[in-house]
């Protein structure tokens, strides 16, 4: 019975409580890692904080007394910049990591004792800064990309992918009469004689059904309106947006970065959309003449339209875009018409219109693999068009942020750093293991040593380099 009692008292004596109170002294140092340092040396290098400042001050109100001192805008964009470059998709999940991370409380300002922002001050500051004020920040930093010759504004090329959109099909309701779209597909299965309390049945019927078509004229999701149905990458039906990507040919930097609608065309407007990018081209590049900016536009056969394509020949603009009904196009075309085909045509079998096709596949699939599938992107946490348009524009120029970190220091993403960093220790592995594993090691000069004359110490330094020289042939 004691011996319980004992037990029992070294058992509470484990389970009591610590400390409240720890000395700060004591807590471990919030540190940038060499990554983060990096990217904190090119933005002060840029001025990114002075002109960031600049940008938001119009949205910030003069302090009042008695209120919360405000978030610095230089800490929620480094913010969001840890999202693009740790894959994180929603703000939740960029407010979780910078409160967790003492490398991320280094890079961001704050000590361990510091609290970070939380998830609903990312909201409250996305609401309150403006769609000018990102595109702000963009062209910031392809001042920067300027500035070390990687941009040249020459040859551009424009495309669009998809992203889903966080909203259900089965959410959708009529717009006219309201109805649920399940309720409606319901109604349907059970006049067919399938029975509607089967949720597996009811699916395959409404698969199969014949006339099905869910129009976007007819149904909307109340909870995104500017959602739109459409096939999303993998060619299913679901909610999705159009991003859309203008992309320097020669360097791979983005000069435009937009949301569009599901159910909008590429070829729409398509003229509208090259001239906008040309304008934030003369914006960044002032001292380059217009008339050397956007000599060509690439672009895959869905841009291609006749009037759009005419537009922009009338502009002195070079459209190298294949023409998907040039076999079915009607003799009877206007002049001008057959003009612009022909153009059209010799551009795109031209040897450089060749290159620029390729280049284009190259470089703006490239553009979206970093800002969509590793930078958080492909599925959206936000809803309505403008807020996915601030997000997806911010990661467009962190993208470019990323070029401009490779092109200085050899690498773009933290990913990219910690492989080089096993690469480096791979190679010192290997060369120590060719060492070991030599024919003339230093084990056999030792055994050499014990059994054989003085006169062979003489030839120690020739063998050593000799087993450092196969070594170093071995790693390379």
């Amino acid at each position: 019975m004691n011996k319980r009692v004992g037990v029992f008292e070294r058992r509470l004596k484990k389970e009591k409580q610590s400390e409240l109170w720890i000395a700060s002294s004591q807590l471990p140092k919030a540190t940038p890692s060499r990554f983060y340092e990096l990217v904190n040396e090119t933005l002060e290098e840029i001025g990114f904080a002075s002109r960031v400042w600049d940008l938001c001050q119009p949205a910030y109100a003069e302090a009042v007394k008695g209120g919360r001192p405000g978030i610095d805008p230089l800490v929620y964009f480094k913010m969001l910049m840890v999202g693009f470059f740790e894959d994180l998709d929603s703000e939740r999940a960029i407010a979780s990591r910078c409160a967790d991370s003492l490398s991320v409380r280094g890079f961001l300002g704050y000590s361990l004792s510091e609290a970070t922002p939380e998830h609903s001050s990312l909201t409250v500051i996305r609401q309150r800064l403006g769609l000018e004020i990102y595109q702000g920040v963009f062209e910031l930093i392809l001042e920067a990309m300027h500035a070390h010759g990687l941009l040249k504004g020459r040859n551009l090329g424009i495309d669009s992918s998809v992203i889903e959109a966080n909203a259900s099909l089965r959410s959708l309701v009529h717009r006219n009469t309201e109805k649920a779209y399940w309720d409606y597909v319901k109604h349907l299965a059970k006049e067919a004689g399938v029975n509607e309390e089967d949720v597996g049945a009811v699916r395959r019927f409404d698969s199969k059904r014949p006339g099905r078509k869910t129009s976007n004229k007819e149904w909307l999701n109340p909870h995104d309106p500017e959602a739109k149905v459409g096939k999303t990458k993998d060619g299913a039906t679901d909610m999705i947006y159009k991003p859309e990507h203008v992309v320097d040919l020669d360097t791979g930097a983005i000069v435009q970065a937009e949301i569009l609608s599901g159910d909008q065309g590429d070829a729409e407007d398509l003229s509208g959309k090259v001239l906008q990018a040309l304008a934030t081209l003369h914006t960044v590049m002032p001292e380059v003449k217009i008339e050397k900016l956007g000599e060509t536009i690439t672009a895959d056969k869905a841009y291609f339209a006749v009037n759009q394509v005419g537009e922009l020949q009338d502009c002195q603009i070079r459209t190298v875009i294949s023409d998907p009904h040039a076999k079915r196009r009607s003799k009877n075309l206007p002049d001008s018409d057959r003009a612009v085909l022909r153009r059209a045509k010799r551009a795109v079998e031209s040897v450089s219109g060749k290159s620029l096709l390729r280049r284009r596949g190259q470089h703006i699939e490239r553009s979206f693999e970093h800002v969509l599938d590793s930078g958080g992107l492909r599925e959206a946490t936000l809803r309505g068009r403008e807020n996915l348009s601030k997000r997806h524009k911010i990661g467009a120029a962190f993208y470019n942020l990323s070029q401009l970190l490779r092109a200085l220091f050899g690498i773009g993403t933290p990913k990219q750093w910690m492989a080089a960093a096993r690469g480096v220790l791979l190679r010192i592995f290997a060369l120590l293991w060719s060492l070991i594993t030599s024919p003339v090691t230093i084990r056999t000069q030792i055994q050499r040593r014990r059994s054989t004359p003085p006169r062979v110490f003489a030839e120690w330094p020739t063998v050593l380099l000799h087993a450092k020289n196969e070594g170093f042939s071995t790693v390379c």
